[in-house]
């Protein structure tokens, strides 16, 4: 019984937001925080997946106007855990599949978001290069998941450089944000869920850096995530 009131109420909520949502972006076009206004809605649903959802943004972080943010990708419920740390002035980067999503992709499309054809690499670092190019002219920064999927249970993906490139040719920091481990977590069954924690880290400065460090950076930045998720994990099972 559970499992279908949370469908249904999940349901409900899905065509409300988008109808809402497009009408807001519509009446907002100008704006550059259309993406943080959805994500403050979208922070809000956890409950309802039984789920407590703590967000963590380090003082350096707050103080960084433009960036480029780097999160792991688990799974659907990214959307509503990740979403507790989303910044003002943000544009996330996705796959152009996005747009075939029922109701969420056209949410996405036009609350500004950046859609790039990750199979055709030719077209993805063209697009990349858009991005960048965007980022100087408007001051926004962008939010891009470097594993370039979701995960699934399978651990850890290996990064992608899109990011990082994006970062050094803007000459902005690189802002990881890791969520703890929520694979298998959710039972819709279940009342409670348990606790999520999404932690925004100190930015990793890019300033005088060029292409060549491109491999650095995103390695140091990978080995970084990686221990930190393993940290809220262990925080997390002290607390179960």
């Amino acid at each position: 019984m559970l499992l279908l009131i949370r469908m249904a109420a999940l349901l409900i909520l899905i065509v409300l937001v988008t109808l809402f949502g497009i009408v807001f972006c519509l009446l907002t076009l100008k704006s550059k925080n259309r993406v943080y206004y959805l994500g403050r809605v979208f922070a809000q649903v956890g409950p309802l997946f039984g789920l407590s959802v703590e967000g963590r943004v380090s003082e350096a972080a707050k103080q960084v106007p433009q960036a480029v943010y780097v999160a792991n990708h688990q799974n659907n419920f990214d959307l509503f855990t990740l979403a507790t740390v989303v910044p003002k002035g943000m544009v996330t980067v996705g796959k152009t599949s996005l747009r075939w999503i029922p109701f969420f992709g056209l949410l996405y499309w036009v609350s500004g978001n950046i859609l790039i054809n990750r199979n055709d690499r030719k077209k993805a670092i063209a697009t990349i290069d858009q991005v960048v190019n965007g980022m100087k002219r408007t001051g926004l920064s962008i939010w891009m998941f470097p594993e370039g999927t979701r995960s699934r249970g399978r651990g850890w993906l290996p990064f992608k450089r899109g990011a990082f490139h994006a970062a050094v040719q803007a000459g902005v920091p690189v802002i990881p944000v890791v969520c703890s481990s929520t694979h298998n977590q959710v039972k819709l069954n279940r009342l409670h869920n348990g606790k999520v924690i999404v932690e925004m880290l100190e930015p990793i400065d890019t300033t005088g850096l060029h292409e060549t460090d491109v491999i650095n950076i995103m390695t140091d930045c990978e080995r970084h995530m990686h221990a930190t998720q393993r940290r809220l994990d262990d925080e997390l099972a002290k607390t179960r």
